[in-house]
């Protein structure tokens, strides 16, 4: 893909919030495939609209499973993310309502396969769901993106579009060794396309505890990543498997079983820390304008005065 994360083809935007109709673009995002990143999706996204919030996913992996695991039929998607993204619809046209009230999906088709490939040819190849989502007139406290495990086109819309980028790390020895691609492919995003893209949060998932692997992994994770990874940890369990073959997610499907207990606390980490970032963002803004105050006012007595 180095066509699409070349620099010097494409000059990077201006720093500016990625929507102006809706709340936070969160991408959920790991080239390695069976980390938990559909799970994540849709069981975060369950559990944010459960606290309140209005959700919409954007599924954009051609195999689907968002749209399947919240129940949406294959003949009911008439308008998908594929069309979207190539034919340019609206976000509005496409987005279904689902079982969970306050959460919404666009939905995935088989034609997103051939997309990467359609995509090429297209102007603004990158930016095509950012501009979907900046001509989106309804209002969504949080957008989820579910990429598909690649680093390709389809991911790089996402990652253009986004705030931030949600990583889910399955607790296993091989889903390490993505780690540093992931990151440097964020950076190289940064620099080409989105300056204001950060890391939300690195998820756990599939952890076992009965295996020392599970315990190395989150320790080497904790180690590198600090406080972006979250406290709460996605069990392995059952009936989190079980789930999306009913076409729902867990907390609907078994809400006392543990995996739905543990998604439910990572909804409220996820609002508690917003809450927080907002805060000390509030707390530093005032402080910035009394500086800027006080470099304003020793400018001015040392200014010359008239001659």
């Amino acid at each position: 893909m180095s066509t699409d994360l070349d620099p010097d083809r494409h000059a990077a935007p201006a720093k500016t919030a990625i929507l102006s109709g809706a709340g936070r673009v969160i991408a959920i995002a790991n080239q390695k495939g069976g980390v938990g990143k559909t799970t994540t999706a849709i069981n975060l996204a369950t559990g944010l609209a459960a606290c309140g919030k209005s959700v919409l996913i954007i599924d954009i992996d051609a195999q689907g499973n968002a749209s399947t695991g919240l129940g949406i039929d294959r003949r009911a998607r008439a308008v998908s993310a594929y069309d979207v993204l190539i034919d340019r619809r609206t976000i509005e046209e496409a987005a279904m309502a689902t079982a969970v009230p306050r959460l919404d999906i666009v939905p995935s088709a088989i034609d997103l396969a051939g997309a990467e490939i359609e995509l090429i040819d297209l102007d603004r190849r990158e930016f095509r769901l950012r501009d979907a989502l900046r001509r989106m007139s309804a209002h969504y406290d949080y957008v989820l993106i579910d990429c598909p495990p690649s680093l390709q086109l389809l991911t790089l819309n996402a990652l253009c579009a986004a705030d931030s980028i949600l990583v889910p790390l399955q607790c296993e020895f091989y889903a390490l060794e993505g780690l540093s691609l992931l990151t440097k492919t964020i950076e190289r995003v940064r620099k080409a396309f989105n300056p204001s893209l950060e890391i939300q949060g690195v998820v756990l998932t599939m952890y076992d505890k009965r295996n020392n692997l599970s315990d190395m992994v989150a320790t080497d994770v904790r180690e590198h990543f600090g406080d972006k990874v979250y406290d709460t940890i996605i069990p392995r369990n059952v009936r989190v498997s079980e789930a999306p073959s009913h076409g729902l997610p867990v907390l609907i499907y078994d809400m006392h079983c543990r995996g739905s207990k543990a998604y439910i606390t990572l909804a409220g980490e996820v609002l508690r820390r917003e809450r927080e970032n907002d805060l000390a963002a509030s707390a530093v803004a005032p402080g910035l304008a009394d500086a800027a105050a006080r470099i304003t006012e020793t400018s001015d007595r040392s200014a010359p005065g008239p001659n």
